[in-house]
């Protein structure tokens, strides 16, 4: 991973433009090829950024980010401060809790509970940036990269679409669609996933353990 702060103006044009006026930032490139521009807050969300896969080109005074669809990032540098590199080596993902393990391991079981037809190939599928939790079969034959969380949020589909882009370079498995599951998923996840052709199903823990919930009864 790279770490550069710099006095920058970040502009990106692409379905629509931006522009981040003259200040000082963290510009952080990634292993994957995934650039991100932060300020000293916020969290964790990059004021912006381009996902892998993208073009990174470095001028004496500029760099732009390109990524397959012709989006730009460009990064004008008034003044490097800092400009570190540090190999993070490979990271063995996020541990889940019980609740999503045990989701993963009955979803495995049963993956037509996602779909009709669906066949699962493999759990914890291994790609360059982690594990998919499952990958399955559809019934026309696709593939579909499955990522489970107990609830669903932006992060867990902004996961999924970083290892669907990896998983779209094999060619024995291309083209893979995604499927966000959770018990739960956030409104701003649904329409994130919709909006990349991602498939979000929210699913029934008690139900899949083979639980029955007790009726209400009114007297």
């Amino acid at each position: 991973m790279r770490l550069v702060i710099a006095d920058c103006t970040v502009d990106y044009s692409g379905r629509l433009t931006a522009h981040l006026p003259r200040a000082t930032r963290l510009l952080m490139v990634k292993a994957d090829g995934c650039v991100a521009v932060h300020a000293d807050g916020g969290a964790y969300k990059p004021l912006n950024w381009m996902n892998a896969p993208n073009t990174l080109t470095e001028h004496e005074d500029h760099w732009t980010v390109v990524s397959p669809k012709g989006e730009e990032l460009l990064i004008t540098i008034h003044d490097v401060i800092s400009d570190t590199a540090v190999d993070l080596g490979i990271d063995p993902g996020l541990q889940k809790d019980g609740v999503e393990a045990h989701l993963q391991e009955l979803l495995a079981l049963e993956p037509e509970r996602l779909g009709e037809g669906i066949k699962l190939i493999r759990r914890e599928y291994p790609t360059e940036i982690g594990p998919v939790d499952l990958l399955c079969r559809a019934e026309d034959g696709s593939t579909i990269a499955v990522e489970i969380k107990r609830r669903g949020e932006i992060d867990g589909v902004e996961q999924l679409t970083r290892y669907l882009e990896f998983l779209n370079r094999v060619s024995d498995l291309a083209p893979v669609t995604g499927m966000f599951v959770a018990q739960e998923i956030k409104p701003q996840a649904k329409t994130l996933a919709s909006d990349r052709s991602i498939d979000w199903v929210e699913v029934d823990y008690d139900e899949l353990r083979g639980i029955e919930r007790p009726q209400q009864k009114l007297f």
